[in-house]
């Protein structure tokens, strides 16, 4: 019998001997091609001061919340933002959770049931993963976006049937056929829920994201937005009916048994969201992805993974050289990560790259100009 100590240090000789160790960092580099802030909210010295002067107006800065939303942590202001926030992105309701991770585990622990069927497209996040595996409903995984290997799972489903997918995808940047998918949800009576974390701010009108850029609002069970990429703050909502939201108060363990945020980040969100639309920043994201996707195949990058998101991809297969990529990046100023097995799959490993709105082009440049160096 080995004890816990052994266990844990077998488990990282492990990782240490197939270079998937992963270590905290808190080096910082001059340009940022790493971060989720896509259009530098969590860098705005406008969002900073707009939360400072109605903070300190309403509440004197308080810590902390004291308590979960069900007993001392909710106030009214705090409902306002919710339906505020759904009201901007056309659901009926919405219910505000601690993290993105909170809110899948959420969502997805408190409606599966035994005897009920989820299916899940092979690349979803860890956290709506793990809220699959804590319900005792029936689990499928389906093929990276391929439609004609959904249905034939669909056509297994037994009881109540959720698909869920993400419309942006994390590792790669890019987009699911919400439509096709849709309809296919529609046919075989399914409730669609849509991760769209990495497409607020990024995609539709104002950064409304791809379930309204295709009109899919009526057609979506569950959405899930996240505060912490293009919003530049922290938490997430799931939005949906009045129903589904007092079922999450319910029944939402990752809401129920924690402790609310604190007033000084709901003020966050309502204020990154109030600037979110007074300017189409949306738009000039994509200018961003746009120059860097030209100049990219002007210089015949191989191994890039374009997307129309503002994830872009340079494949380095295995961990050791996805690292030493990175390195050399790294070495020149340009904060970029590599993404490891067993993240990614094995052979699949990567430098992750995000484009930011506040990247200028001369930085684009020196990006593009590195990776042509290290992909001769």
């Amino acid at each position: 019998m080995i004890n816990a100590e052994e266990f844990i240090q077998f488990k990282l000789w492990q990782r240490k001997e197939n270079d998937s160790l992963r270590k905290l960092s808190s080096s910082t580099l001059p340009v940022d091609f790493c971060s989720n802030d896509y259009l530098g909210f969590a860098k705005s010295v406008n969002l900073r001061t707009a939360i400072k002067t109605e903070n300190d107006a309403l509440f004197g800065n308080p810590n902390g919340s004291g308590g979960s939303r069900l007993l001392s942590g909710n106030t009214s202001y705090t409902e306002e933002t919710e339906n505020f926030i759904a009201s901007f992105h056309n659901a009926e309701s919405g219910l505000i959770f601690n993290s993105g991770y909170d809110a899948n585990v959420g969502l997805l622990s408190s409606l599966g049931q035994k005897g009920d069927t989820f299916i899940c497209d092979e690349f979803i996040h860890a956290s709506l993963i793990d809220g699959v595996r804590l319900t005792h409903a029936n689990r499928y995984t389906f093929r990276h976006n391929d439609l004609h290997q959904l249905e034939e799972k669909l056509k297994l489903a037994k009881g109540v049937t959720y698909v869920i997918v993400e419309s942006v995808y994390s590792m790669d940047g890019n987009i699911a056929p919400l439509r096709e998918i849709s309809d296919l949800c529609k046919t075989y009576a399914a409730s669609l829920i849509v991760d769209e974390a990495h497409a607020t701010g990024v995609f539709g009108e104002k950064g409304k994201g791809l379930v309204q850029a295709l009109n899919l609002e009526q057609e979506v069970f569950a959405k899930v937005v996240t505060f912490g990429k293009a919003l530049g703050c922290h938490g997430a909502i799931v939005l949906g009916s009045q129903n589904l939201r007092e079922y999450l108060v319910n029944f939402a363990r990752s809401f129920i048994y924690t402790t609310a945020a604190p007033l000084h980040n709901i003020v966050a969100i309502k204020h990154a969201y109030q600037l979110l639309q007074t300017v189409d920043y949306s738009a000039k994201l994509r200018q961003k992805i746009t120059y860097f996707t030209q100049l990219s195949i002007q210089l015949n990058l191989a191994n890039i993974t374009f997307s129309p998101s503002a994830i872009q991809t340079m494949i380095f297969p295995g961990n050791v050289n996805a690292k030493n990529a990175a390195a050399k990046m790294q070495a020149n100023g340009l904060d970029v990560r590599p993404i490891l097995s067993p993240t990614v799959l094995e052979g699949k490993e990567r430098i992750r790259i995000c484009l930011h709105l506040f990247n200028t082009d001369e930085e684009i440049n020196r990006l593009v100009l590195q990776l042509k160096e290290l992909n001769i």
